[in-house]
């Protein structure tokens, strides 16, 4: 500390850990977020980049959304879509687990010390606009927390800083079903209908389109660049974290209280 202002780090001041198990429910995702973040906070977990496999489809709606303006409950019920809350702010994303590609980072408050919001997700973004230009996609960070292209939105970011931690998570669209989205999100819905979008059968496929990869070839590829730009040891949940995330999967995120916290 210089003055009582923490210094930067940069990515290559850390060691890297990579977290990618196999398919877990939307609720406990939600709960390992701040599990993980609050190791990495305490000190006891290095700084963390977790792919995420989805066991189900999920709407997640940020920290400060209303619940009622973002999601049509009806359309999301006849759907099996399960409706989850998370510890971060921004917007509502809409999951299909082999369609989307969602990871965290849970890194050191340091990284991202004296930037404004805007500056820390530009940086926490980076690496992934560099892998998408390698796999044949210009992309850039289009301010607050989306990454785009010419075609389109290609993921939304959020964020959430917890003592000594920051939490950065992004969901990348390969391949959502648009139809779908638009009856279970309502914002969404608006936003589409203003564009004048009439077809039933539109898909948002960013990734599987413009990369004609695989899903898990993708995500192998920003494993990869994560890799080789700062360096990426592999690594598992340790079964205190789970257990730890278990149960605040039930107590907390599971709960009509968390997910309506704002109806």
């Amino acid at each position: 500390m210089i003055h009582g202002e923490m210094i930067r780090s940069d990515w290559h001041d850390h060691d890297w850990q990579l977290i990618h198990t196999g398919a877990q429910s939307p609720n406990l995702h939600m709960a390992l977020d701040e599990v993980l973040t609050e190791e990495v906070s305490a000190g006891r977990r290095a700084p963390t980049l977790r792919i995420w496999e989805w066991a189900n489809p999920a709407v997640v709606i940020g920290r400060f959304q209303s619940l009622r303006n973002e999601v049509d409950a009806d359309a999301a019920r006849r759907h099996g879509i399960e409706v989850v809350r998370r510890i971060s702010g921004g917007g509502a994303m809409f999951i299909e687990p082999g369609n989307t590609i969602t990871y965290s980072i849970c890194a050191p408050l340091s990284m991202v010390a004296g930037m404004s919001f805007q500056e820390a997700y530009a940086h926490m973004d980076a690496w992934v606009i560099q892998a998408l230009a390698a796999m044949g996609i210009k992309a850039w960070y289009q301010p607050l927390n989306d990454i785009t292209s010419a075609s389109g939105k290609i993921a939304g970011a959020a964020q959430a800083r917890r003592g000594k931690a920051v939490l950065h998570h992004v969901t990348m669209a390969y391949d959502i079903d648009a139809a779908k989205m638009l009856e279970v999100l309502r914002i969404g819905r608006e936003k589409l209908s203003d564009k004048g979008t009439t077809s039933a059968q539109k898909r948002v496929d960013p990734l599987r389109s413009q990369t004609g990869l695989a899903r898990a070839q993708v995500i192998a590829h920003l494993i990869d660049m994560f890799r080789r730009q700062y360096g990426l040891v592999d690594d598992a949940l340790r079964p205190e974290e789970l257990e730890r995330a278990h149960a605040l999967a039930i107590s907390k995120f599971a709960t009509a209280d968390w997910v309506g916290v704002v109806p």
